[in-house]
């Protein structure tokens, strides 16, 4: 199973991993550790992927496993207790101070965040594409974490496997949105070999809006899920490929009971 951490958010009662695409039961386009319930996987595979997600975070305690049903938006959502996948709530947000609860996101492209103030014992997650980024999810999941009484300035933050700039060509109306909002965003563009195009740098930007939230310390990892296809899935790469659908990795953060 492949699995990164970071430094930056690990303590003695926060457990987290980024997960790549390995160690799971899924087959075909989906192999091998799909979690994604959206996909058109058998759902058998997705449960027991998650499972082992699940067990590699806790142990052997009665933890549960949460995720959402991902809307690219900048909804965040407070968790009090465990609920089923027929349940997840419509957001890209979470924040809890509850131990034994995971709380995964889910992504094959976009930039999945796991944020911990560990003194107070608050974790969160976000899932940040980017429309949900360019929405203010990352500035959501500091509110909701700050709502259960975190500090921003104690909140550390790490910025998983996500499409790096190199393989994300944008179009000219896409920069032009980003641009014309605030043109301090023209840093995150660089021209394609294309004629008005550009590549967008998604994790940067991430971290931009993370450190304008007034976060701590943030983390970016670096990992390219297009470029790495043995480690990760990727929503584009599928998309380039012609291939019917893509599995989903996660990154999950925990507080230990």
């Amino acid at each position: 199973m492949l699995i990164w951490t970071s430094p930056v958010v690990d303590s003695a009662n926060v457990s987290h991993g980024f997960f790549g695409r390995q160690g799971g039961v899924s087959t075909g386009i989906y192999e091998s550790l799909n979690c994604g319930p959206g996909s058109q996987d058998s759902r058998e595979a997705v449960i027991e992927n998650r499972q082992r997600v699940l067990g590699t975070l806790s142990g052997p305690s009665a933890a549960r496993l949460v995720s959402l049903y991902q809307i690219h938006s900048a909804e965040a959502v407070t968790v009090t207790g465990p609920w089923e996948i027929a349940q997840n709530p419509k957001a890209d947000a979470m924040a809890t101070n509850r131990p034994g609860i995971a709380l995964g996101v889910l992504a094959a492209d976009c930039a999945p965040i796991l944020l911990a103030d560990s003194e107070r014992e608050i974790i969160g997650t976000a899932h940040a594409g980017w429309g949900g980024a360019f929405a203010g999810v990352a500035e959501s999941v500091v509110a909701a974490m700050e709502g259960l009484g975190a500090r921003r300035d104690r909140i550390k933050a790490a910025i998983g496997p996500c499409i790096s700039q190199d393989a994300y060509e944008v179009g000219p109306e896409f920069e032009e949105r980003f641009r014309r909002t605030d043109p301090a965003n023209a840093a995150f563009f660089v021209p394609s070999n294309r004629p008005d195009h550009f590549r967008f740098h998604l994790e940067a930007y991430v971290a931009s809006r993370l450190a304008a939230a007034g976060i701590g310390r943030i983390d970016r990892l670096a990992l390219c899920t297009y470029a790495n296809e043995a480690d990760y899935f990727s929503y584009r790469r599928a998309t380039h490929r012609k291939e019917p659908d893509y599995g989903r990795q996660i990154s999950a953060i925990m507080l230990r009971s």
